[in-house]
């Protein structure tokens, strides 16, 4: 199927590895020109020369997209763009008892300011020009709480149901906003947070690996390479019709029916 959308210009944040490269290497398998962002300079630029493989232009753009200095950066090298995959990592686990005022000013900081300052820098622009997708990576945790990543829970929430609104409007200009959220997926992160669990447990990490496998009714982890393909999709020519929506990828691991 050819998705419509080459010759796009696309952002996608955190994009050095992980789910975000994995968005950024579907979209530039469909011939979309990718400007991506990272704090790590080595990482990014071997990652933008991965793509640039695919024959589309790349731009790396070093920075912490968490910050206003990084947004800035980052829309300066593209600030027109077709396309905003909005992503970052998330804010640390922990016990809602520790979390200071100031860990969770971080965690909105980092999971909904961001990207509601990226979304309001660039969809009006893609309102004006009579195209536009945006898809927000945010959790799981949106459709059922995960212990431990309260300030998670929160942030991410906090901008799905702050976008709401702005997806049915802009969807008249052919623009479309929604969330996608990840179940476990096969990441740097996700196997840093196996080995402090078996570290913590004293058990080989094989163990603990095998037992989150488990508990997926897929019985196995996600892959990048197929998270970026749904996330292609979203933006394509075809999905005109589908905002304002939170897309479940998760193996089947959430339990409920809606």
């Amino acid at each position: 199927m050819d998705f419509g959308i080459k010759g796009k210009k696309a952002i996608v944040c955190a994009a050095s590895k992980g789910l975000g490269k994995g968005c950024a290497q579907a979209l530039a398998r469909e011939g979309v020109d990718v400007t991506i962002c990272a704090r790590g300079a080595e990482a990014l630029n071997v990652t933008a020369k991965e793509l640039a493989s695919a024959g589309v232009k790349v731009t790396p753009v070093v920075c912490d997209v968490t910050t206003e200095a990084g947004r800035k950066a980052l829309l300066a090298a593209c600030p027109n763009p077709d396309i905003l995959i909005n992503n970052a990592g998330g804010p640390p686990p922990g016990d809602f008892k520790g979390f200071s005022l100031d860990d969770w000013r971080k965690a909105v900081e980092g999971n909904m300011i961001t990207p509601i300052a990226l979304i309001h820098a660039t969809v009006y622009g893609m309102m004006d020009r009579g195209f536009g997708r945006i898809v927000n990576i945010t959790s799981a945790s949106i459709k059922h709480p995960i212990a431990a990543l309260e300030l998670s829970n929160g942030a991410r929430l906090g901008l799905t149901g702050a976008v709401a609104v702005v997806a049915r409007k802009a969807v008249k200009s052919n623009v479309t906003i929604n969330g996608i959220l990840p179940g476990p997926f096969d990441t740097d992160r996700l196997r840093g947070t196996t080995q402090k669990m078996a570290e913590a447990r004293k058990v080989a990490l094989s163990v603990v690996e095998a037992e989150r496998k488990a508990a997926v009714p897929a019985g196995r982890f996600g892959s990048a390479e197929e998270f970026g393909a749904v996330v292609a999709f979203l933006c394509s020519a075809h999905a005109g019709y589908i905002t304002g929506q939170n897309l479940l990828i998760d193996g089947g691991g959430y339990p409920g029916s809606l």
